[in-house]
């Protein structure tokens, strides 16, 4: 009997490696697509469908594929045990069975029309990301070339515009998105779709917050080639990187927002509560990655100087650089803080001073290393996207709260440019046109942050509704308009330099 225990225990651990081998494969396979799609794109000039939009259709391909024609294994699943004495979910569960104890880790919220059917198809499990890979892999490299790759002479002539685009207009998106599905949803709970105690105001707020971050890489890609108006793909640009910053920590400031009573009335203490956390949050995360890059800056500097000679091993000054870089992110998550924004402004830091201490071999080799892990990083999050539709085992599709999204993120979004807009016209000597305001308001696309903050929690219906929907939002912009972009220009007579 004790042979047999540990020739199933060898057998189970041999099956779980077999299938993370065959989940990198499923991604090698889809990333040479993509990038010979991309290829295909580049030679023909096709505009119509941009690289992204391109990765989550052959994710949604292959999810299709390994939602319908891969077999469960044989193995015992979809069996429940009633826990009637336990009111909460632990982390951690040890049971005792026949004087054999076995511990057991929570993992997610299983529905319950999932417990019997695809819920035993270990590819599907698999393929269900866990939520941190997002966080601390993918995103960071992202979030770090987008401040790297900085312009910096037009993004500090237009810096004023920009911050007032992401942070008031940031707020104002959360704001009048959340109104807007608090309407729904008390609309849902009056037709009996939802429950009164199942979506608060918080949860539309939170909603509001996470739709609230744009993610116009489509776009931004299309002005590149065309080489549209410089100070066009700047405030675009600028807006959408300290929009995703601005985002995040707005999301974390909403989701500890707990009035103490009602968690529909508002709640002073609790609101300024929040806005304290927001500000502390996102100025030690500034803070922290402006350190690091001025720490950066300084070892650079020593290098060309009689002090060290490491710039005569580029390898090294490469490496020593990137693990700095991504110090910045680790020492701001172990201090509580957001690591997206400390390594945002690490890289705009860097961009402006350390870049120019390099040795000529290491400016090549970082700029080469940061846009390739950006280009890796970006089409592996927008090939799971299209994976999750039908990988991820908790979808809750309701026709009414989507529909709610997609107004709420239109009306959302010309309530952010057109009135700053205006405002900042007054105060300009260069103003941005009325053309240029369309194209924003056309651009402002939902991507992999705005995914990112969806999936990170889904232990809740509202949650898993919001995930569906924030998911079904970054199909519907990217594909249709990121693949307008180009007829749009056109229509808007914006010119090219």
């Amino acid at each position: 009997m004790e042979t047999l225990k540990k020739y199933v225990s060898v057998k189970d651990e041999e099956h779980f490696y077999h299938q993370g081998a065959v989940e990198l494969l499923i991604f090698n396979f889809l990333l040479i697509l993509t990038i010979l799609t991309i290829w295909l794109f580049k030679n023909h000039r096709f505009r119509f469908l941009h690289e992204t939009g391109g990765a989550m259709l052959y994710g949604l391909v292959m999810g299709l594929i390994i939602r319908y024609v891969t077999k469960s294994p044989d193995v015992e699943s979809g069996t429940v045990y009633e826990c009637e004495k336990l009111k909460s979910g632990p982390s951690t569960l040890l049971i005792n069975i026949t004087n054999q104890v076995y511990e057991y880790q929570y993992k997610r919220e299983i529905s319950h029309h999932n417990v019997n059917g695809h819920q035993g198809n270990a590819m599907l499990q698999k393929m269900t990301f866990d939520p941190s890979i997002f966080f601390n892999i993918l995103l960071p490299p992202i979030i770090f070339h987008a401040g790297y790759s900085l312009k910096k002479r037009h993004f500090f002539r237009n810096l004023g515009s920009i911050l007032t685009y992401a942070f008031l207009g940031t707020a104002i998106s959360c704001i009048v998105i959340g109104l807007i599905m608090y309407g729904f949803v008390k609309a849902m709970v009056h037709i009996g779709q939802l429950k009164q105690w199942e979506f608060h105001f918080t949860d539309c707020l939170f909603f509001g917050s996470l739709m609230s971050a744009t993610d116009p890489v489509t776009v931004l890609a299309i002005f590149h080639e065309l080489n549209v108006d410089t100070d066009l793909y700047t405030l675009l640009f600028g807006e959408s990187v300290l929009n995703d910053a601005v985002a995040i920590v707005l999301t974390h400031s909403i989701s500890i927002y707990s009035p103490k009573e009602n968690p529909n009335a508002f709640d002073a203490a609790a609101f300024f509560q929040s806005v304290g956390n927001f500000l502390g949050i996102f100025a030690g995360s500034f803070a922290m990655g402006s350190s690091y890059a001025v720490v950066t800056a300084l070892i650079s500097f020593m290098h060309l100087t009689k002090f060290t000679k490491l710039c005569e091993f580029p390898m090294l000054e490469t490496g020593l650089f990137f693990l700095l870089s991504w110090s910045a992110f680790l020492s701001a998550e172990a201090a509580g803080l957001t690591g997206i924004v400390a390594v945002l402004f690490c890289g705009v830091t860097q961009a402006h001073y350390t870049y120019n201490n390099l040795s000529a071999d290491s400016k090549m080799r970082t700029k080469q290393l940061f846009e390739f892990m950006n280009f890796l990083a970006e089409n592996v999050i927008f090939c799971y996207m299209g994976l999750a539709l039908f990988t991820f085992q908790n979808h809750i599709f309701n026709p009414l709260f989507i529909f709610g999204a997609l107004m709420a993120i239109f009306v959302a979004r010309a309530s952010n440019i057109y009135p700053l807009s205006f405002l900042l016209n007054l105060g300009r000597k260069q103003k941005i046109p009325r053309t240029f305001q369309h194209m924003m308001m056309f651009s402002g696309l939902r991507g992999a942050i705005a995914f990112a903050l969806a999936i990170r929690d889904t232990d809740s219906q509202p949650k898993q509704m919001m995930f569906t929907t924030a998911l079904l939002m970054v199909f519907f912009t990217v594909w249709v308009f990121g693949g307008g972009t180009t007829a749009m220009l056109t229509w808007l007579q914006i010119r090219s330099v």
